[in-house]
């Protein structure tokens, strides 16, 4: 008996330091510092080429995964990649990489202030140009976008999912005009038909400035579709990202209401393509967001290889307010595809 316990103990401590190695190898991977002479937190700064000229877009690498690197689109659009910040207290301790990056236009990036610039096609080609710089390709590069993220996201997977081993749909439909009639019929039906009245009238008058548009928007949308906390609570990396909005890009691409897309993006419609998208791809909806969560189902559906994730406590920033469902769901289809 003693013989026994005695190699049971020996087995049991070789397994336990067996795994504290491949924790302690995967570990010293993932936070290897990079081949610069200088350690400048991952940081890296990438001409982009356009035919206005060159310019420069930020983006910072958080770990090292030979296998899972993850792009991160943010919305908006132009907003930045602050409000991802979550991610960190999720992602890194499951040994994904993170890539954070500011659009142009965006927060750390050049803004040009030229609205010439403030186009689908263009920033299609410079995440491909993000992509070449940060020497990303098909074996390990997926690509997570968010709202008007997700619509970069699909757009760039249609023309260079050859380039890409998977894709996140985070709380984008995949119609802009399916998108606005359901602000019109479902969303703006659930609201106090006073307050809506007086919402529709500051919109007919186009006076978005007028502060009783936000005064309305904020308790009575906003905090019931875009992020379900009272608004005094909500995370400061939100706050400090929407505080940077470049609204010009916001109103060129989205239109200055808030109720469906009347910019640039209004007749914008990828639904009938979506079979057409063949890499492993992952659809984030959530049951209070702005974006119709069965029409985010059915995403899942029309491509190739989809998975499904729903948030049922979430709305359109469901990494925050339904964290444990989001990242759980998140982790599992990253290392499920790779």
């Amino acid at each position: 008996m003693k013989t026994f316990a005695t190699f049971f103990l020996v087995v049991l401590l070789s397994f336990f330091v067996s795994c504290q190695k491949i924790v302690s190898e995967n570990s010293s991977v993932y936070f290897e510092k990079s081949n610069d002479s200088i350690q400048n937190g991952g940081v890296k700064v990438i001409p982009i080429t356009t035919s206005k000229g060159t310019f420069n877009v930020w983006t910072k690498r958080i770990g090292n995964n030979p296998k899972i690197k993850l792009l991160l689109l943010n919305g908006g659009p132009g907003a930045t990649h602050e409000y991802f910040e979550c991610f960190e207290n999720f992602l890194p301790a499951e040994g994904i990489e993170i890539i954070y990056y500011d659009q142009l236009g965006c927060g750390n990036s050049d803004n040009p202030n030229d609205a010439a610039l403030w186009d689908l096609g263009r920033y299609v080609e410079e995440v491909e140009q993000v992509r070449k710089a940060l020497h990303l390709d098909e074996s390990n590069f997926y690509v997570l976008g968010h709202s008007w993220g997700g619509i970069l996201a699909m757009e760039y997977t249609l023309k260079y999912q050859h380039n890409m081993k998977g894709l996140i749909i985070s709380n984008m439909m995949s119609s802009c005009p399916e998108y606005g009639r359901y602000a019109d019929e479902v969303l703006a039906k659930q609201m106090d038909p006073k307050v809506l009245a007086e919402i529709n009238k500051i919109e007919a008058a186009k006076d978005f400035a007028n502060p009783r548009y936000m005064e309305l928007l904020i308790p009575n949308f906003y905090e019931k579709h875009i992020l379900r906390f009272p608004s005094k609570d909500w995370p400061e990396p939100v706050n400090r990202s929407f505080a940077k909005m470049n609204q010009s890009l916001y109103v060129t691409m989205q239109g200055p209401s808030e109720f469906g897309i009347s910019g640039k993006l209004e007749k914008w419609d990828r639904k009938s393509d979506l079979k057409k998208i063949t890499i492993p791809t992952l659809v984030i909806g959530a049951k209070y967001d702005t974006m119709d969560p069965n029409h985010m189902s059915a995403m899942s559906k029309l491509v190739q290889n989809g998975t499904y994730l729903f948030c049922s406590k979430g709305s359109h920033m469901a990494f925050y307010d339904d964290q444990k469902t989001y990242f759980k769901g998140l982790i599992a289809f990253l290392n499920k595809s790779n």
